[in-house]
C-alpha cells in the first residue's frame, strides 16, 4: 500500500515507522527543514513542503496513493489536506488527526475525511484503521538498542495455534518474550502451546511485523 503522511512530528514519524515495518511504501511531507534533517535516517521517503499545496501533494505521490494520514498540529491544515487528497487526487482512504476536540464535528466526509482520529487515539488504533491488519502490529522500537517489540494476536485459524515456541520458524535474533492469555501475562516455557485468544509479544533485532505475521498467521487467501 502506498501511504502519504502529512506532518513529520512524533505521530507522523511513529506511524511511518510502523507502516514501513509492515512493508508499506510511505512518504512523509513536512515543511520544516530542521525536522526533515532530524528524520534524515528514516526508512521512509521524505518530501519538503506544505501539504496544503496541491503541487506538493502531487510531488509526494498523491495521484497513486492508497491512503493519506493528515497528522499536522493544525486542524485547519488537516482538513484542507484531507479534502485535497480525496477530491482532487482521489485517494482511496483518508485519516485526519483532531487536535482540538471542539473541531471534531468538522471531520467527516464533507471535508474528505474517512476516519477522524481523536488526539487521544492510540497509535495501534491508527495503524489498524489505516491498514485493516489487526492481527500483527509493531508496538515499539527501542532505537538505541536496535530492538523491536511486535504483537500478534492468535485466533483459531492462526498457524501457531497448538504449536510450541520451539516449533516456530522465527528469524534469527527473535524470541517470544511473553504471552497474554485470559488477561494474564506469562513467559512461555518450551512445553507451552499457543491457543486461540493468545496475544504474543515478540522481541526482535531483525524481524519486521510482516516476518512475525508469516511465522504466526496463515497467508491471506
Amino acid at each position: 500500500m502506498k501511504v502519504l503522511i502529512a506532518g513529520g512530528g512524533r505521530l507522523g514519524d511513529q506511524a511511518a515507522q510502523l507502516l514501513t515495518a509492515t512493508s508499506h511504501q510511505v512518504t512523509v511531507i513536512d515543511q520544516r527543514r530542521a525536522r526533515l534533517e532530524e528524520l534524515g535516517d528514516a526508512p521512509y521517503r521524505l518530501v519538503h513542503g506544505d501539504a496544503c499545496e496541491p503541487k506538493i501533494l502531487e510531488t509526494a505521490g498523491a495521484l497513486n496513493a492508497d491512503l493519506l494520514l493528515a497528522a499536522t498540529g493544525e486542524d485547519e491544515d488537516n482538513l484542507v489536506i484531507a479534502l485535497l487528497a480525496k477530491r482532487q487526487f482521489g485517494v482511496g482512504r483518508t485519516l485526519a488527526r483532531i487536535n482540538d476536540p471542539g473541531n471534531a464535528w468538522l471531520f467527516d466526509e464533507r471535508w474528505g475525511v474517512d476516519v477522524a482520529l481523536p488526539a487521544e487515539a492510540s497509535l495501534i488504533s491508527l495503524i489498524e484503521e489505516a491498514t485493516g491488519a489487526t492481527d500483527t502490529v509493531g508496538l515499539i522500537r527501542l532505537a538505541a538498542a536496535g530492538v523491536s517489540v511486535i504483537e500478534t494476536h492468535l485466533d483459531e485459524d492462526s498457524a501457531a495455534v497448538r504449536t510450541t515456541p520451539g516449533g516456530l520458524s522465527l528469524p534469527g535474533g527473535t524470541v517470544v518474550g511473553a504471552v497474554v492469555r485470559d488477561g494474564k501475562p506469562v513467559v512461555p516455557g518450551n512445553d507451552y502451546r499457543f491457543a486461540p485468544g493468545d496475544t504474543v509479544l515478540v522481541v526482535t533485532t531483525t524481524a519486521t511485523a510482516a516476518d512475525i505475521r508469516a511465522a504466526f498467521q496463515r497467508p491471506t487467501q
